[in-house]
């Protein structure tokens, strides 16, 4: 676990320093600063709305003791073992298998589950799941794939407009070091974020593991997930994929990049990991 957020810390400040570089490289002392407060401001923006943004965008509708019994009172019982506040809960109406956590810190967390998740596993499954969403939500994941993402959509903004920002003349690179900067500085950004993500996702495996006590179900749970989401499309996150670093498995059904630009780590190093700590 501490070295999940070792790695955690040294790829924050890796993103946050890239974010500073590239304004300073595009509009010298003035364009890092103007960087460093529009990220602010993004990132302020993003920890109050992000989460109801994200539900909406999902068509997630709540859910309660009366309305769903059997999620309600899965994921209270977690989050009791969890020592953790009662978070919303909120069902999607997709048929692929998949949930979510998002809120900005434990006393204002959601997590939610798709319908097709719900037929599929079994309630031991079930619980493994949510129970790796807790972890998430525990660990302030959320919060730190928020801030990931919004610098990293920054960095790309800066870079598209950079030839617009001012600056002295004497602060400016030369167009050259301009232009390779507006082109590599998307792509480090991206390369981070996405080991952020992959990162925080094996954190959240440990914790849910040890939150349900058995490691076995999330495992089961994975290995199913992946073998059906692949060929079930998860409309609103084709529309928004943007948001796909926040599912349990990566829901695009797309062919898309492997390793450096994956949101998700390997499913089968997953399992790996999490079968090996019923062994241990």
């Amino acid at each position: 676990m501490f070295g999940n957020w070792l790695k955690t810390s040294i790829l924050m400040a890796g993103i946050v320093a890239l974010f500073g570089a590239v304004g300073a490289m595009i509009g010298g002392r003035q364009g890092m600063l103007m960087a460093l407060v529009f990220g602010g401001a993004m990132n302020v923006w993003a920890y109050w709305f992000s989460d109801k943004m994200v539900l909406r965008m999902y068509k997630a509708r709540q859910v309660d003791e009366a309305t769903s019994p059997y999620l309600y009172n899965m994921v209270r019982e977690l989050a009791f073992r969890a020592q953790l506040p009662m978070p919303k809960v909120y069902i999607i109406d997709e048929a692929q298998p998949n949930a979510f956590a998002t809120g900005r810190n434990p006393e204002n967390a959601a997590v939610a589950a798709t319908s097709g998740i719900m037929r599929m596993l079994s309630e031991r499954e079930l619980r493994g799941v949510m129970a790796h969403e807790l972890a998430h939500v525990k660990n302030r994941d959320i919060l730190i794939s928020t801030i990931s993402a919004t610098v990293a959509g920054a960095i790309s903004m800066l870079a598209q407009f950079g030839m617009f920002f001012g600056g002295r003349d004497e602060d400016r690179p030369n167009l050259v070091l301009q232009i390779l900067v507006m082109l590599l500085a998307p792509l480090a950004a991206m390369v981070i974020q996405m080991a952020i993500s992959r990162t925080r996702e094996f954190g959240a495996d440990s914790g849910g593991a040890a939150i349900s006590g058995d490691p076995d179900a999330l495992a089961d749970a994975l290995a199913k997930m992946e073998a059906y989401a692949k060929g079930i499309p998860m409309h609103a996150a084709e529309a928004h994929p943007e948001t796909a670093q926040m599912m349990i498995v990566n829901p695009l059904s797309g062919g898309g990049l492997r390793g450096l630009f994956s949101t998700h780590p390997s499913t089968q190093e997953r399992i790996a990991r999490l079968r090996s700590m019923v062994r241990a």
